[in-house]
């Protein structure tokens, strides 16, 4: 049943409106075209990234592999939101059912708690490299990058699933309009028919600890890479080892630099407009800016992705070819 405004709180919310940007038509098709753009842009290039690493030998290295990871994750989570913010920009209802609020919530979540966890572990591995390379072949190997990979995968969704569970039992009754384009935790819980203190705690506390934890094992991880670069004689050798870590350290900036405003910045977590700001920066920036990150300041990638593209032109040229000889031979 749908509910919109002060009903009766023996009701039951089945559905909820998200507002995402109330703002004249024409500006929201301006806003829906930018999106659209941009979305496109971020799958093209995640899975070129993806592409290059399955098809350069040179790219089959633990690194490599879990930058892989990394652009399919990106790819899961645009999609994740991106479709159904670009659905109801369009949409005159702008309804999502409660069974899909609370599974857009968990899967954009749980694949930015995944986000977090692979930047950490792409962190260890720059660590490894850098500062025990002696030891680098022999504790990444092929394997455990396998298991480190699946383990942020798991852990990501598994971190989430009790803030889920929690908010499926809070009871709505209306209420049912998100000031948001997406279900996020804070614009849901105000939407209670009774206060949930608890429930906003522990949710609260489970999504800080992730996020807190992998930053500052980042942290840590990149202040021994940088003592250790700082021992390296000037010259090439300093300039190699900051070029490997720096295009990993912009990826970390970006997204934690974002999600940290929700959390640092005084009153930002309750004004809609820095939350859907915020939230848009590091749902669709950071997806969009990891591929155009990676490939232009690492040579490999450049290089494998400038091989990919030469083979997918040799393949148009061969078939363009091919039918021509087929036209001919008939005609």
């Amino acid at each position: 049943m749908r509910i919109s405004g002060v009903t009766n709180i023996s009701e039951t919310v089945s559905e909820f409106i998200l507002l995402g940007f109330p703002c004249q038509k024409e500006t929201q098709i301006i806003l829906c075209m930018v999106f659209s753009i941009i979305y496109i842009l971020t799958i093209m290039g995640n899975t070129s990234i993806i592409c290059a690493v399955w098809s350069s030998q040179q790219l089959q290295t633990p690194m490599y592999t879990l930058l892989a990871n990394f652009s399919f994750l990106e790819i899961c989570y645009v999609n994740s939101d991106v479709p159904k913010m670009l659905a109801i920009m369009l949409s005159e209802s702008k309804t999502i059912s409660f069974t899909g609020c609370l599974l857009q919530f968990y899967f954009f979540f749980s694949m930015c708690a995944s986000e977090g966890l692979f930047l950490s572990v792409m962190a260890f591995d720059r660590y490894l490299a850098i500062c025990q390379p002696l030891y680098y072949s022999t504790i990444m190997t092929h394997n455990r990058c396998i298991t480190l990979a699946l383990f942020c995968w798991i852990g990501g969704f598994l971190w989430l699933l009790t803030p889920v569970i929690l908010i499926s039992q809070v009871p709505f009754c209306g209420p049912n309009i998100i000031d948001h384009f997406l279900c996020d935790l804070g614009p849901l819980l105000a939407l209670s028919c009774a206060p949930v203190p608890r429930t906003t705690l522990a949710c609260g506390a489970i999504s800080s600890l992730i996020i807190f934890i992998t930053f500052l094992y980042i942290l840590g991880s990149y202040f021994h890479v940088l003592r250790a670069v700082l021992r390296v004689p000037s010259g090439s050798g300093r300039n190699k080892a900051f070029s490997t870590c720096a295009s990993h350290f912009t990826v970390v900036s970006l997204f934690y630099g974002s999600v940290m405003v929700m959390y640092v910045s005084p009153g930002s977590g309750n004004q809609s407009g820095m939350q859907k700001f915020v939230t848009l920066f590091y749902s669709m920036a950071t997806p969009f800016f990891n591929p155009l990150i990676y490939s232009l300041r690492n040579k490999d990638m450049k290089k494998a992705l400038k091989k990919l593209l030469d083979g997918l032109k040799l393949r148009q040229d061969n078939k363009r070819e091919l039918w021509y000889n087929i036209l001919h031979s008939l005609f």
